[in-house]
């Protein structure tokens, strides 16, 4: 009986244990069960990162191979972390987006500019290039009518300075000294720095091109020169490739004959010294003798090849006989200069180089 006892205590106690172990098992596996679920469910509902909105939207929502490193999860034996205390995927902070992080570098300040320019001028010695740099970066950052007209002003001074003189200051990009090799001629080397070979006997003093000598050493200037034509103030703005120079007062055509917009090319073989013009209207043709001679001291012709000057032809820069029209709409499209302008731009203009653009 003693036996008998023993054997039933013995598989009484075995299967309550056996049970209490199933019933362990099973609550640990539940817990595991939920554990997952709730990450599954809660995961996914936090606010993506800064970094993967941004790689969203620039994509169009497809971020494949561009999404930020998921963060660690926890070990299985660490408990959950509070939502407080939960650590987010590294992130670019969205009050501070990456294009914020990184200004535009040397963006002007045009009052700083001018004032800086303004101070290089009054040192001893002037700062001349550094200061004419300095204030045609600030020309095209001002938007105020009068400082733009007092830049221009002052633009404009300089150049009788460092461009239509003979001085040539250290560190000019525009102007050099250059040395006159046997066999050079004025107007090839006039073609090579892309300019006419008129201007380059202007600032030098030289009455004849034929007296140019070997071994003499000559100003010259890298062009080419541009103009820009502002409809609605009349003028002509004179640039040598980027920097202003001068500005000029134009006329431009009347009304239905309106001067068009666009590109404009300085045509090759354009360039001429009061031709015989006829007029379209009358059928007469006028000669620069003629006390009517409509076309004054120069004619540049142009051909267009942008925008609504595209293919158009027939139009040029030139004088007039009639300055009192001059900052008005009176042509039949051509640019009218006054005599003495018409010569200047003539000799700063360069065919198959020189671009004239018109604007409003």
């Amino acid at each position: 009986m003693a036996r008998y006892r023993s054997n039933l205590y013995s598989r009484g106690t075995f299967g309550r244990a056996k049970a209490w172990g199933y019933a362990v098992s099973a609550f640990v596996v539940l817990v595991l069960v939920c554990y997952g679920l709730y990450r599954l469910v809660r995961w996914p509902s936090r606010p993506p990162s800064a970094a993967v909105s941004a790689a969203v939207e620039s994509t169009g929502g497809d971020v494949a191979g561009s999404a930020a490193p998921a963060a660690a999860e926890p070990a299985a034996s660490s408990p959950e972390p509070s939502p407080a205390s939960q650590p987010e995927p590294a992130a670019v902070p969205a009050s501070e987006p990456e294009l914020e992080l990184m200004p535009a570098r040397g963006a002007p300040d045009p009052p700083k500019l001018v004032s800086q320019a303004l101070a290089m001028l009054d040192e001893s010695p002037p700062k001349v290039i550094e200061a004419r740099d300095m204030l045609n970066e600030a020309l095209a950052v001002l938007d105020d009518r009068e400082q733009l007209k007092s830049v221009k002003l002052t633009l404009s001074r300089l150049a009788d300075d460092w461009l239509f003189s003979r001085t040539v200051y250290p560190g000019d990009a525009l102007c050099e000294s250059y040395l006159v090799k046997p066999g050079d001629v004025l107007a090839a080397i006039g073609e090579d720095f892309k300019v006419p070979y008129q201007i380059l006997m202007e600032i030098n003093g030289i009455t004849r091109a034929e007296s140019l000598r070997a071994s003499d050493t000559i100003k010259v200037i890298n062009g080419p020169f541009h103009a820009v034509i502002y409809r609605s103030e009349f003028t002509m703005g004179l640039y040598l490739q980027h920097t202003f120079v001068k500005s000029f007062p134009v006329g431009l055509g009347r009304p239905g004959m309106d001067t068009p917009t666009g590109l404009w090319l300085v045509k090759r073989g354009g360039k001429l010294i009061a031709p015989a013009w006829t007029d379209p209207d009358t059928g007469k043709t006028y000669q620069a003798e003629d006390p009517d001679y409509p076309l004054g001291s120069r004619w540049i012709g142009l051909e267009g090849i942008e925008g609504n000057a595209r293919d158009r032809t027939g139009f040029a820069i030139h004088g007039t006989k009639e300055p009192a029209q001059i900052g008005s709409a009176g042509s039949r499209g051509c640019i009218r200069l006054h005599n003495g302008d018409a010569i200047l731009v003539y000799n700063l203009l360069k065919p198959g180089y020189s671009q004239v653009r018109v604007v409003e």
